[in-house]
């Protein structure tokens, strides 16, 4: 299925080809204070609709996820990553989608904040 995506303002726009399963509620310190909803993808099924340098990025701890933010709004649609195989991924924030029923998603916890 191909969902459509975008920050607050619309600056950032996207596409995600999928299917939506499950999605992950973290509760590190960077996720607890922003509250997503990921869900995680190989990189190739995201199409950005705006060029990867127009985004803002921040990154903390040990730096390997570069999660994404727009400048205007500074709402954070994605982060990118690699799985422990190696495989570029994109972590999803299922809130900044359109049209999703956030009632019938099946979420599961990850303890972010006690991970080593």
């Amino acid at each position: 299925m191909l969902y459509t995506g975008s920050c607050h303002c619309g600056q950032t726009r996207y596409e995600i080809e999928g299917e939506l399963g499950h999605v992950i509620e973290c509760n590190c310190s960077y996720c607890r204070r922003k509250g997503p909803l990921m869900w995680f993808v190989p990189r190739d099924a995201l199409k950005l609709h705006t060029p990867e340098d127009a985004l803002a990025t921040y990154r903390f701890n040990r730096h390997v996820i570069a999660h994404h933010f727009c400048p205007n709004c500074g709402c954070a649609p994605f982060g990118m990553g690699t799985d422990p195989s190696g495989n570029a991924m994109v972590a999803v924030n299922v809130r900044c989608l359109d049209d999703i029923d956030f009632a019938a998603l099946e979420v599961m916890q990850y303890d972010g904040l006690h991970r080593n």
